[in-house]
């Protein structure tokens, strides 16, 4: 894991678990948000049981963290292809830092977190099911009502980078 500061710029490096542990130290992390439709629907995830990290929550398209010296965009269309099945552009969009606690195995995520985005209507998902549990298309009023009625479903940076995105 790369360690950073709160402005995103690298501070070593750490083992991915201790890195988790406790409340977690502050590490790179990527947010992938693919839309099709004109931007109007999403490409979200239930992350799978095996996620060691707030599994079965819903979350966007996908998630990772960039290897020391990877370009992030290039990571995320890697992880894209692993998680998803399928890649396609992506840009950078915005970043933020949050923390958030997973009790029950006393782990945390602490991350700055990139926003990519991407757009394609034309594409064959296929999940890989050691990381995703389910997946959906969702259209933006739709996931609106959802996070408004059920918030405890997703997972806790999901409805920060949403945020980023339409709060501008």
């Amino acid at each position: 894991m790369i360690l950073s500061n709160e402005e995103g710029e690298e501070q070593g490096t750490e083992d991915l678990l201790k890195a988790h542990e406790g409340v977690g130290k502050l590490h790179k992390a990527f947010s992938v948000f693919v839309f099709r439709n004109n931007g109007n629907e999403l490409l979200m995830q239930k992350r799978s049981a095996a996620k060691p990290l707030f599994p079965l929550l819903w979350a966007n398209t996908c998630c990772s963290h960039p290897q020391e010296g990877e370009d992030i965009i290039a990571a995320a269309q890697k992880r894209l292809r692993e998680e998803m099945g399928f890649t396609c552009n992506l840009k950078i969009d915005d970043s933020f830092v949050y923390q958030a606690k997973d009790e029950p195995n006393n782990l945390s995520e602490h991350e700055f977190d990139t926003i990519l985005v991407g757009e394609t209507d034309d594409v064959d998902v296929n999940p890989n099911p050691n990381e995703v549990d389910d997946y959906r298309w969702i259209t933006l009023e739709d996931l609106q009502n959802e996070l408004d009625e059920k918030p405890e479903e997703f997972a806790p940076w999901f409805p920060i980078a949403l945020s980023k995105l339409y709060n501008k």
